[in-house]
């Protein structure tokens, strides 16, 4: 057999068993076929449980939530059972924005009245307190000098300042917009502040040798990486906003989501007071979740 193996052609290479039996071929496409749908049952079943852990804890935290608000409901006949709160949400939305006159308007109206008033106030803050975080962060004087006042204004609640708001604009609406710049601008200062001093020295240190003007140090070393402690305490403001916007919008009255929340109270509508609870919950998660989206395309890996 080793003289019959030795005698084979010299660089000839040895026969493949599959191209000499079919059967053989057959079985190894089979085997592949086999392995490939157990692959992808395997990536089915994963994305199975990925999909029911990721829904289904929240679905019976919810169904559990409305059991007990039936359960409490039921032994405090004043508040509104899960379906008589619904009875009442249908016609309320059916149509949100109809207009019968300046103090009638629907739902929808006096949620879009309440966001404009969070943008502008927010805004407001935004341009204020983002450049003046950079500059306490950037010079340990100006941090001194602004830092006792910032300790004694901060803690105040934001309804202290709606009265200096009426007696500066004599108006309802530019105070609650007033009284939103000021619980907003708080956390934007802090956190950009805090991320500014927390930038590597070694970086300043490069910088300072290339020379790079101050302009060049904010755009290529400081913004990149403030940003993240500035997208945090924008998120910070944006939640303390919409909580405020709220309790202002009852002391002054007109329209938003606040005032029409009191003034079905006054109408003793439970129902409806239960929606503006849920529609003023809503409105936060969804600006919450916008502004983490907004910190994940902006993180630092991607500036």
């Amino acid at each position: 057999m080793n003289a019959l193996a030795q005698s084979s052609p010299e660089g000839a290479t040895p026969m493949n068993p599959e191209a000499v039996d079919p059967d053989a071929k057959e079985q190894s496409r089979r085997r592949a076929q086999e392995i490939a749908a157990l692959e992808q049952r395997a990536a089915r079943r994963d994305a199975l449980a990925a999909f029911v852990l990721k829904c289904v804890p929240p679905l019976i935290g919810f169904a559990l939530f409305v059991l007990v608000w039936h359960g409490i409901a039921t032994l405090i006949p004043s508040i509104p059972t899960p379906g008589a709160t619904w009875n009442a949400a249908v016609p309320l939305f059916a149509d949100p924005f109809y207009r019968n006159g300046p103090n009638d308007q629907g739902i929808g109206w006096n949620v879009l009245a309440s966001l404009a008033r969070v943008a502008a106030g927010f805004g407001l803050a935004a341009v204020v307190g983002i450049p003046a975080g950079f500059l306490l962060g950037r010079f340990a004087f100006l941090n001194a000098m602004a830092s006792p006042v910032i300790s004694l204004l901060r803690p105040v609640s934001p309804l202290a300042w709606l009265p200096i708001g009426l007696l500066l604009f004599k108006a309802a609406n530019p105070a609650a917009i007033w009284a939103i710049f000021i619980c907003s601008i708080w956390p934007m200062i802090i956190n950009t502040a805090v991320g500014v001093t927390r930038v590597p020295q070694d970086y300043l240190n490069v910088a300072r040798v290339l020379d790079l003007s101050e302009w060049k140090i904010f755009r290529h070393v400081l913004f990149p990486a403030v940003l993240p402690y500035m997208l945090t305490g924008v998120r910070l403001s944006i939640g303390t906003a919409w909580l405020v916007i709220v309790a202002a919008e009852m002391l002054t009255g007109g329209t938003g989501i606040g005032f029409w929340l009191w003034d079905e109270w006054n109408n003793l509508k439970v129902e409806h007071i239960v929606i503006a609870i849920f529609i003023i919950g809503v409105v936060g998660l969804v600006l919450e979740h916008l502004l983490l989206a907004l910190a994940r395309r902006f993180s630092y890996g991607n500036t």
